[in-house]
């Protein structure tokens, strides 16, 4: 237990780019959401924005159920990262939930300077080389 806490107290003394949305273009992209948030979901948009901005590793879960918006809320702050010119990795379970990722993500970043890709066992080798040659 004592290691853990050091390590904890280690990575809160680290420093992290302060991630601050430009105004008016995050807007613009919160705006092609198709739903109006929930409360829990505008709290867990706020408070991974605060982690952002606050120039800490962020030490956050988002969990919810099926359809409450977990990912709306990873896309926010991807989007926030990307435009500061951050790599985004998202990690799933499964090989289904990699191609709704990809595909919603392709959409809610199309018109933006941010190039999305996917890797998993069923990505081609073509593409999935063309992928990892992005990864910085």
């Amino acid at each position: 237990a004592g290691q853990l806490i050091r390590i904890a107290a280690e990575r809160q003394m680290r420093a992290a780019p302060s991630l601050v949305p430009a105004d008016g273009l995050y807007d613009e992209f919160a705006a092609r959401f198709p739903y109006e948030e929930t409360d829990d979901q505008q709290t867990a948009i706020d408070s991974v924005m605060g982690d952002l901005g606050a120039g800490k590793p962020m030490d956050r879960l988002i969990c919810g159920d099926v359809g409450f918006g977990k990912t709306e809320v990873a896309l926010r702050a991807a989007f926030i990262a990307a435009m500061e010119g951050f790599q985004v990795a998202v990690v799933v379970p499964t090989t289904l939930l990699s191609r709704q990722h990809f595909k919603t993500f392709s959409q809610r970043f199309s018109g933006l300077p941010i190039r999305v890709a996917q890797a998993s066992r069923l990505v081609g080798a073509k593409d999935l080389a063309e992928a990892k040659k992005g990864i910085a």
